[in-house]
C-alpha cells in the first residue's frame, strides 16, 4: 500500500509549538499517512501582526527551499492567517494546503456562515484579508480575538474560557460554525463544541485531510497563470548568502 507523506510547516521558530501541531496533525491523519513537522531555522518565535507574518513567510519559504529530508507528497502550512501560501504553491511541486483556507472551506460545508476565534485582536484584520484572498471571506460572520498571545496558549483551562467568551461574540454576529484561529489551539475543538452546541473546525486537521484527498485524487497545483513556476533569475536569500554567493539563481 502506498503511503502519503505530508510536511507540516510551523510558521514560527518555537519547537514546542511544532511538536504540538505535529501531534494534532498525526491524530487527524488517516492510516498510511506520515507527518513530518518542519520548523523554520530563523524568523519569529510567534507570529502576531503584519511584520511577524511577512518575516514568517520568508522563513517558511526558505525552510521549504532548503528541506533535505524524505520526499513529501503535500505541504500543510500551519500558520492561521499568515502569508506565504501563494509563494509556496509556486515553489514546490506538490499540493500546498493552508490551514486558514482549509478550515474555512470545511466550515462552509457545515453552515451558512462561520466565525473565527483567534489570539490577539491585532491578527483579526490580517485573517479577514487572508479569507478574502482565498475567496471564502463572504461567508465569514466575524473574526474575534481572545486577548491571548500565541505563547500564552499553554494553559488549557484559561484558553478554553477565553475562547468561549470570544466565540459567543462571533455567534451573536451570525456565525453557525466556529473555526480555531490559531494552530496552537489544536485539540480544543471537541470541548468548546460541546459547550457551545455548534461545530468547531480545527484548521490543522482540516488541512491534513484535504491534503490527503488531493494526493489521493492525483491532483496538483495548476501551473497555468498565477501559480506558474518561478521565473529563472538571480535570487539572494539573506545578507549572509548575498556576501557569499551574490549571483546565485534559484531553480524554477
Amino acid at each position: 500500500m502506498s503511503r502519503t507523506h505530508i510536511l507540516v510547516t510551523n510558521c514560527n521558530t518555537t519547537l514546542a509549538m511544532t511538536d504540538e501541531i505535529t501531534a494534532g496533525a498525526r491524530a487527524a491523519a488517516s492510516p498510511g499517512t506520515t507527518i513530518t513537522g518542519l520548523t523554520p531555522a530563523w524568523g519569529v518565535e510567534s507570529a502576531e501582526g503584519w511584520l511577524d507574518s511577512y518575516l514568517s513567510a520568508a522563513a517558511v519559504l526558505d525552510a521549504l527551499r532548503t528541506y533535505d529530508g524524505e520526499p513529501y507528497d503535500a505541504v500543510v502550512m500551519a500558520g492561521f492567517g499568515e502569508h506565504g501560501r501563494e509563494g509556496a504553491r509556486e515553489l514546490v511541486g506538490v499540493p500546498v494546503v493552508d490551514i486558514t483556507e482549509a478550515a474555512a472551506h470545511l466550515a462552509c460545508l457545515l453552515g451558512r456562515r462561520y466565525g473565527v476565534v483567534t489570539t490577539l485582536d491585532r491578527s483579526c484584520g490580517q485573517i479577514e484579508d487572508s479569507l478574502l484572498t482565498a475567496g471564502v471571506g463572504a461567508h465569514c460572520a466575524a473574526v474575534a480575538g481572545t486577548g491571548l498571545g500565541v505563547l500564552e496558549l499553554d494553559d488549557p483551562a484559561r484558553v478554553e474560557e477565553a475562547f468561549v467568551t470570544a466565540a459567543r461574540k462571533v455567534l451573536a454576529a451570525g456565525a453557525e460554525v466556529l473555526v480555531l484561529g490559531c494552530a496552537g489551539m489544536t485539540g480544543l475543538e471537541r470541548t468548546v463544541s460541546a459547550r457551545l452546541g455548534v461545530p468547531v473546525v480545527d484548521g490543522v486537521a482540516a488541512a491534513v485531510r484535504l491534503a490527503e484527498s488531493l494526493v489521493g485524487l492525483g491532483l496538483g497545483t495548476s501551473r497555468v497563470g498565477g501559480y506558474a513556476r518561478p521565473e529563472q533569475k538571480g535570487r539572494v536569500w539573506g545578507r549572509t548568502a548575498a556576501l557569499a554567493r551574490p549571483n546565485e539563481c534559484t531553480p524554477g
